[in-house]
């Protein structure tokens, strides 16, 4: 295709660290390109609620150059806000308030869900975006896949602290997030040392225990992942031993949300969102109830969820960020569309963004988890990628 005159970008899901630092460098490629870029403000929301017009609509629309974004990789979140809108599932609650009935009535795919996506591709035309850059998790990615099966000239970029986007080794958020799980749980040891309990660390991770491992391999806690049901008597006996052996009188056992033990069912409650899911109820909280109850230490349930999203990223994070962005405009300039820009055998690479259409990496048990001693292997990593997560 020809140079494209406006680039939209945009951020979807949650935020991590470093999402800044690829809108500014994708604006900055956009400029040397001779190209307009166009942020698209609250994720795919941004595409449906949007009303195209001879004026930008500033809820969810933003001229995007040198001079407004020059200082945004200085802080977290993304200025371009986000949400976990999927058009393509959307409930009648959260259509757009303008949306004629009889537009209504045609989108209706079952009960309650309503399939936007030609209406997205409306407002992709209507507001002359030749290319659009995608940034976020599986979910955004997934109706990324969506738009490039239908022929809309697109590249993503994967990010999420949980570290489990298929086709890529590495995400951005994830760095961050592990950095700052160290800070926050070294800054826990003293407290807990004080009352002589155990703390129990509760991180994201609904099917995938990478955050968790890894939080555990830097801070040399235990740990529990989604991938492996684990035996509770077994960890409250090695916790307990943790307790005794420890100067201080303290343990620590970092949990992932999805991590649950055997015979043990964590509930979860409230409706779906567009993706199809629903909370868990606080397994943290339900971990350190029971291994007060086997123990009779105090346990304390301590949350390090939001917080590892939060705030700056850290030198990798922004490195990766950068150059993920760098990578995607190489993309766009030589007209190389639907693709995914990633890390693959540690280097800087890009896949089919329909072959990622698959589920979520998980944790490899046997290769990266000592199940006995509910800790992270570390033995057998010669030959292993330097950020242990390599593809399978």
């Amino acid at each position: 295709m020809a140079t494209p005159r406006r680039i939209g970008i945009l951020t979807g899901g949650g935020d991590v660290p470093g999402l800044n630092s690829v809108i500014k460098s994708v604006t900055y490629r956009a400029t040397e390109l001779g190209a307009e870029a166009l942020g698209i403000r609250r994720g795919w929301e941004g595409l449906t609620h949007v009303q195209p017009g001879a004026e930008l609509d500033p809820d969810y629309l933003r001229i995007l150059d040198r001079r407004t974004t020059r200082t945004i990789d200085r802080t977290g979140g993304t200025i371009l806000h986000t949400s976990r809108t999927n058009p393509a599932k959307m409930p009648r609650r959260a259509l757009p308030p303008w949306l004629d009935q009889s537009r209504v009535d045609a989108f209706q795919v079952g009960q309650d869900r309503f399939d936007l996506t030609p209406l997205v591709m409306e407002h992709l035309d209507q507001l002359g975006i030749d290319v659009l850059v995608t940034i976020g998790g599986d979910d955004t990615l997934s109706f990324s896949r969506i738009l490039a099966g239908r022929g809309v000239p697109l590249v993503a970029i994967p990010k999420t602290m949980d570290n489990d986007a298929p086709g890529t080794e590495y995400c951005i958020g994830f760095s961050s997030a592990i950095t700052r799980a160290k800070e926050l749980i070294d800054r826990q040891r003293t407290t807990l040392g004080s009352h002589e309990r155990i703390g129990v660390f509760r991180i994201f991770g609904r099917d995938a225990g990478f955050s968790a491992l890894f939080a555990a391999y830097v801070t040399s806690a235990r740990c529990v992942i989604p991938e492996a049901r684990y035996d509770i008597a077994g960890l409250a006996e090695v916790i307990a031993e943790d307790h005794r052996s420890s100067p201080s009188h303290y343990a620590i056992v970092v949990t992932a949300e999805g991590a649950i033990w055997e015979g043990a069912e964590i509930p979860e409650y409230g409706p779906e969102d567009a993706f199809g899911h629903r909370h868990k109820a606080n397994v943290g909280e339900v971990l350190a109830a029971e291994l007060t109850s086997r123990t009779g230490i105090e346990s304390l349930a301590i949350e390090l969820t939001y917080d590892l999203r939060s705030g700056q990223p850290d030198s990798l994070d922004q490195m990766v960020a950068s150059t993920f962005a760098n990578v995607a405009m190489d993309l766009v300039a030589d007209g190389q569309f639907g693709q995914m820009v990633g890390i693959r055998d540690g280097k800087y690479a890009y896949v089919d963004l329909q072959e990622t259409g698959v589920a979520a990496r998980r944790v490899n048990v046997e290769e990266m988890y000592n199940r006995e001693r509910f800790r992270p292997r570390y033995d057998r990593k010669l030959g292993e990628p330097m950020l242990l997560v390599g593809l399978d």
